[in-house]
């Protein structure tokens, strides 16, 4: 592996890890239960998945076959997503209802909702890709992506929760920075045409 490799790496590595260090100190987990607890890392993780996400299909990972790791981590960013929510219904199933149904009374949970569904509808998309051709797919993810993105970033950046707010700031930006990069090497604004 090059130098340039290694740096990379190793900015993924600590993009993702010090946000979840950070978020396993907060004093806010001594009173949680573990369900909970699950559910909000599992959330992080998902947030981390959509970086790991854009660096894979921006080719930005040395070594390893991007788009094909790019399907099994999306598969793992929907695992992320079903466990934060299954994980939040069990603890509070009002409140998942009222957040599914879009009648929240706190913003930042509306925004998860909007991400949670652009992660399925983009996860749908994949699994028809080959019936709906590759312009509409390729369109419709892409659209996903930015949605998924987008509403995840602003759902994390709202909540007040266990992620401290300097590594959360950071980890959203980069997350945004790299999902802007990704989209802009596959020219997508090229299929609005």
């Amino acid at each position: 592996m090059t130098l340039r490799g290694a740096l990379i790496w190793g900015a993924l590595a600590l993009a993702v890890a010090i946000p979840l260090i950070s978020a396993a100190q907060s004093p806010l987990l001594q009173w949680r239960d573990p369900v909970y607890i699950v559910a909000g890392f599992s959330g992080i993780i998902g947030l981390a998945l959509l970086l790991v996400q854009a660096a894979l299909i921006a080719g930005l990972l040395p070594g390893v076959p991007g788009r094909r790791l790019h399907i099994w981590a999306g598969v793992g960013l929907i695992v992320a997503v079903v466990v934060h929510v299954a994980g939040l219904w069990i603890t509070s199933p009002p409140n998942v209802i009222d957040v599914v149904l879009f009648r929240s009374p706190t913003p930042f949970s509306i925004w998860g909702a909007v991400a949670m569904w652009a992660v399925f509808t983009g996860g749908l998309l994949a699994g028809i890709r080959k019936r709906i051709g590759p312009r509409s797919w390729r369109l419709g993810h892409s659209l996903a992506a930015i949605v998924m993105i987008t509403g995840t970033v602003i759902h994390t950046w709202r909540i007040q929760g266990a992620m401290e707010d300097l590594t959360k700031a950071g980890l959203c930006v980069i997350v945004l920075a790299a999902g802007a990069w990704a989209l802009q090497q596959r020219r997508v604004w090229r299929l609005l045409r």
